[in-house]
């Protein structure tokens, strides 16, 4: 009941919250900046065409800007309770998102049990609410493309800013050591580290600044060596010195995520997941597909402790929407049913027993929980 009710009453919002969010965020990602075109005529390896056409450029992966992957131009700041209004208006609003999808949640042994809900717990405008991660505590943390912020969710789901000025903050990874970075969107790309010390990790690729290859620092994750790898069109993985390497091919990448015993890295390609055998150094080889998904196409990666691994993906090709789970070995285990498309998802809570998705409808964000039997990974952020 609780859960319905919530539904009803972010479907009777949504109409007023649209228009605010067809407004000119405080913080662009690279490609929509004025300035970008200045910075890449400087590179040496110039950006695909494609990354950069006249009069706005396509988000990373080939998204389009506004697009459900997430990727696209954002609005106004903050929780849609605290933070609507406070843009420039940029004329009439989009026409309110679908309501939510009828779902029904089927079992999937040891991952979710039959019946189970999702409860809309944040709400929120523009690109926001991506590459979510779990907290220290039981909290969530949620980057903020549009202010430039982290957000922290505390366990009564009321939100606070963790961090501040992250050039348009993106996705979050966090160490097995605690070092929390952020892919920084705006002009001057960058993988930033926020804590335990602040600091720009990396943004240089042979010379020329991570805004030459094109598009939106889209995902990251973050090993135990101190590297991080990230997806910018690509595959990347910047050492613990900060030296970036591109690795794969004919890829169209989005979500990325190590394995547990971070031997494999996980890459979204369109509808299907790559994999990557992970050598000493960090650096990657054995590029194959993992899964084919059912449905739709993926974006955001998730894992738990089983090492069972879940993709976001929308509805399409005959689907609905959910979360596709498969086995460590690629086998696939069935779809947890959603009322909306997902663009990422996290395992968090005190015992790291409910997964976390976020949809992006028409820059319309919403968090929403479900209770899992599955649980999280114990000794990593996700």
């Amino acid at each position: 009941m609780t859960s319905k009710l919530l539904l009803s009453v972010a479907f009777a919002l949504s109409g007023a919250a649209v228009a605010m969010a067809q407004q000119t965020p405080a913080n662009l990602q690279a490609p929509q900046d004025p300035r970008y075109a200045e910075v890449i005529a400087k590179c040496k390896t110039p950006p695909p065409a494609a990354a950069a056409p006249a009069g706005g450029a396509r988000a990373g992966g080939g998204v389009a800007p506004g697009a459900a992957a997430g990727q696209g131009r954002v609005a106004a700041p903050g929780a849609a309770a605290q933070g609507r209004g406070q843009g420039r208006g940029e004329g009439r609003g989009a026409a309110a998102p679908a309501g939510p999808a009828e779902y029904t949640v089927t079992a999937i042994p040891g991952v979710v049990a039959a019946g189970q809900r999702w409860t809309l717990v944040h709400e929120t405008t523009g690109n926001n609410a991506d590459g979510i991660l779990a907290a220290p505590g039981g909290g969530l943390l949620l980057a903020q493309n549009d202010n430039g912020t982290v957000l922290a969710l505390d366990g009564r789901n009321q939100a606070s800013v963790a961090y501040r000025d992250t050039n348009t903050g993106g996705a979050l990874s966090m160490s097995s050591s605690g070092a929390l970075f952020v892919a920084s969107r705006g002009l001057n790309v960058a993988i930033v580290q926020l804590a335990p010390e602040r600091r720009v990790f990396a943004n240089r690729i042979d010379g020329d600044p991570l805004d030459c290859l094109g598009g939106v620092l889209n995902d990251i994750s973050a090993d135990s060596r101190g590297g991080v790898y990230f997806t910018m069109g690509g595959v990347f993985y910047a050492d613990p010195k900060g030296v970036v390497t591109r690795y794969g091919e004919n890829l169209r990448t989005n979500g990325v995520l190590l394995s547990l015993d971070e031997k494999t890295l996980y890459v979204t390609n369109g509808q299907t997941v790559a994999a990557f055998d992970v050598r000493p150094d960090g650096s990657l080889t054995n590029q194959r597909e993992f899964a084919k998904l059912p449905a739709g196409g993926g974006d955001g990666l998730a894992i738990d402790s089983e090492g069972r691994l879940y993709v976001t993906a929308g509805g399409g090709g005959g689907g609905a929407p959910g979360l596709h789970v498969f086995a460590a070995d690629g086998a696939f285990l069935g779809t947890i049913a959603a009322p909306r498309n997902f663009i990422t998802a996290a395992f968090a809570g005190p015992d790291k027993k409910t997964l976390y998705a976020v949809a992006n409808d028409r820059r319309i964000v919403e968090v929403y929980s479900i209770p899992m039997i599955a649980q999280g990974p114990r000794n990593r952020a996700k």
